[in-house]
């Protein structure tokens, strides 16, 4: 596995990761998952905006935390959309043994989000 480091790599593992772990809602069962037919290129500015302010606020204040662990950035993000959807998994898992319950109570002060397709075709996240 490669090591990401920087916001950047926070906040591309985060995305990656609602698209990833999230369905389109077209059957009753669920449907697609969000990335089988959309990119983080179809995500509402608006959404967008809203995640990058979170991921920025959870990665400029905690951080340290996953470092403490030797935490990849990439990976935290990725941990983050889980842990704060309450996904079953996440930094409370077993990959962050020093920190990883203080960054699933943080986490999970974000509140759940949601993505949504929208009529336009583009994905809003609702909650949080």
């Amino acid at each position: 596995m490669s090591v990401s480091h920087g916001f950047d790599a926070f906040f591309g593992g985060y995305l990656r990761c609602a698209l990833w772990s999230s369905t389109d809602e077209s059957t009753p069962e669920g449907g697609e998952p969000l990335d089988r037919n959309y990119t983080t290129a179809d995500i509402a500015p608006d959404s967008l905006e809203s995640a990058r302010r979170d991921c920025r606020d959870f990665y400029d204040s905690y951080g340290h935390l996953w470092y403490d662990d030797d935490g990849d950035d990439g990976d935290a993000g990725h941990n983050f959309w889980l842990t704060r959807n309450r996904h079953g998994t996440g930094f409370w898992d077993g990959d962050y043994p020093t920190n990883g319950n203080e960054l699933t109570r943080l986490a999970h002060a974000y509140g759940e989000c949601d993505p949504v397709v929208g009529d336009d075709g583009l994905i809003y996240f609702y909650g949080g």
